[in-house]
C-alpha cells in the first residue's frame, strides 16, 4: 500500500511539474511573439485603411492617432475597439471604425470603415467572414466591387428607408440568391454611422479620452 502510495504521490508530482513547465513555455512564447503579432495586425489594418483613404489625404501616423472605444450595441462590437483618427495640417479628415455584422448567412462579419466629418464614407471594407464561397463572398473586395457602393454614402443624404437592398425598397444591389449577407453588412454599417452620429466630436477630439458606449 505504501508503494502504491509513493507512486501515486511521484505521479501526481511529475503531472504537476510538467503543467508548470508547459504553462512556462506557453507564457514565454506569448511575450516572444506578441510584438510581432501586434506588428502584423497593425500592417494588415494599414493595408485596409490605405484602401479607405487615400494615404496623400492625410498627414499624420494614422496608427498612432487612435483612442480605445468601448464594446457597443451599434457597432456590433463586444470587445473594446481602436478608432483611428486620420488628419491632414492638424484637422480631422476621417476617423477609421471597425463594426460587426452579426446576422451574417454564416455568422459574424467583421468590418472596418472610414468615415469623413460630414458623415460621408469614404469607404468600407471585410476584414473577415464565413459567407458562402461563391454566392455571399461576393462582398470581399478580393471577389466583387459590390462593398464600393458604400463609398461617398452617408445617412444625410439617404434617409434608413434607402440603406436596404433593392428587392426591400432599398438602392443597394445584391446578388439573386444571396441577400441576407449584403442585408446584414448594410444595416452593420447604418447602425455604424449613427454611432458617428452621436459621438463624432469625442472620437475626433485630440488625445481623445476612450469613447463611452451609447446609452442603451
Amino acid at each position: 500500500m505504501k508503494r502504491i502510495a509513493r507512486s501515486t504521490l511521484q505521479t501526481s508530482v511529475n503531472l504537476v511539474f510538467f503543467a508548470v513547465i508547459g504553462t512556462a513555455i506557453l507564457s514565454s512564447t506569448y511575450y516572444l511573439t506578441r510584438d510581432t503579432i501586434a506588428a502584423t495586425v497593425a500592417q494588415a489594418k494599414l493595408k485596409l485603411v490605405s484602401q479607405l483613404l487615400p494615404p496623400t489625404s492625410y498627414d499624420n501616423d494614422i496608427m498612432q492617432d487612435r483612442h480605445t472605444v468601448a464594446a457597443d450595441e451599434m457597432l456590433g462590437t463586444e470587445e473594446a475597439t481602436q478608432a483611428h483618427i486620420a488628419r491632414r495640417d492638424g484637422k480631422p479628415v476621417a476617423v477609421v471604425l471597425e463594426a460587426i455584422a452579426p446576422d451574417g448567412y454564416s455568422g459574424k462579419i467583421a468590418l472596418i470603415m472610414a468615415i469623413h466629418p460630414d458623415g460621408s464614407l469614404g469607404g468600407v471594407r471585410v476584414v473577415s467572414h464565413n459567407e458562402t464561397p461563391g454566392l455571399g463572398d461576393y462582398i470581399d473586395i478580393a471577389k466583387q466591387d459590390w462593398i464600393k457602393t458604400f463609398d461617398g454614402r452617408s445617412r444625410s443624404l439617404f434617409s434608413d428607408e434607402m440603406w436596404k437592398v433593392r428587392k426591400d425598397g432599398g438602392m443597394f444591389d445584391y446578388m439573386a440568391g444571396a441577400t441576407i449577407t449584403p442585408r446584414a453588412v448594410i444595416m452593420a454599417v447604418n447602425r455604424a454611422l449613427q454611432y458617428f452620429e452621436a459621438h463624432r466630436d469625442e472620437l475626433f477630439v485630440a488625445d481623445a479620452q476612450p469613447a463611452k458606449g451609447a446609452a442603451k
